[in-house]
């Protein structure tokens, strides 16, 4: 991926060295990888873990404030923080670029770098949760050694793998302004747990779909993409399918309790956007959308 020499976002917040907590409810790719992450940092069940997570996302917006941090003045010297503020500095490109074609602002979110644990606006964040979007501060959260499990234990190394990630999330908070999430999170108390994960399923395909659609306009503006690079998000998006990772942890998958969808839908999603660069495209939402 050429990342280097381009901008770098001023919307991080450090707080690597400090921060506590216990639980978290977010919404992201923290979630589909915890049955193999939480299990192997936590020592617990690995369906246990995801049941626990998608119970805390009930509870969006309540919890402590998020602790302040430290954002970095001009181009960051750490290699990993760099291409971190460059990515996002991308989103912010992207997006903004096709909210103005819409005639609207796009309030960019802000990443929150960490380590270990951290307060937020959904609860506590844990990293072994993985990358995670809390709507009710409208901030990314990310551990950058979560990229370490991305590379070796998810088998999907790689910088626009790691790229993927951070656009996913920034797909979160696309939904948010759009109030698909608030609109999920309204409806949570009125369905079963069924029926409700297969709509938090179309979420999270269409966070997909938009770090697809990110991931177009990059390429076109500014020609980031290198040999193999597709097949780098591909490949993330494939590890971290809810079958893929059932399976892994436990030796079959569940697919009423899918909460994410299946390494295929996941892979289908990413490339709808990305090929055809349009979010409008990205309707998972739709009775006839064929998740």
């Amino acid at each position: 991926m050429k990342w280097e020499g381009q901008r770098q976002s001023d919307n991080i917040e450090d707080r690597r060295g400090g921060g506590a907590g216990r639980a978290a409810g977010k919404l992201g790719i923290g979630t589909i990888v915890i049955g193999l992450v939480a299990s192997y940092f936590l020592g617990i069940n690995p369906m246990q873990a995801i049941q626990m997570v998608g119970g805390v996302q009930n509870s969006l917006g309540s919890g402590p404030a998020a602790a302040t941090g430290e954002k970095p003045q001009g181009d960051s010297a750490d290699p990993q923080t760099a291409f971190v503020r460059t990515v996002v500095a991308d989103t912010e490109d992207v997006w903004g670029k096709l909210f103005t074609a819409q005639n609207a602002s796009y309030q960019q979110p802000t990443m929150v770098l960490y380590t270990g644990s951290t307060p937020t606006a959904c609860g506590a964040g844990q990293a072994a949760m993985g990358p995670f979007y809390c709507p009710a501060d409208e901030k990314m959260y990310l551990d950058l050694d979560f990229f370490q499990t991305l590379a070796t234990r998810l088998n999907s190394p790689g910088e626009f793998a790691q790229a993927y990630v951070i656009a996913h999330e920034v797909g979160h908070h696309i939904q948010k302004l759009e109030g698909t999430s608030d609109k999920m999170h309204a409806m949570r108390s009125k369905l079963s747990e069924s029926d409700y994960n297969q709509l938090s399923v179309r979420l999270e395909l269409q966070a997909d779909c938009y770090a697809g659609v990110w991931a177009h306009h990059a390429n076109v503006d500014r020609q980031i993409l290198e040999t193999g690079d597709i097949e780098s998000a591909l490949q993330a998006a494939s590890q971290i399918g809810d079958d893929t990772l059932q399976k892994q942890a436990q030796g079959y998958a569940v697919p009423d309790s899918f909460t994410h969808g299946s390494s295929a839908q996941r892979v289908r999603w990413f490339r709808q956007g990305f090929d055809t660069g349009d979010r409008r495209q990205c309707n998972t939402f739709a009775r006839e959308a064929t998740v």
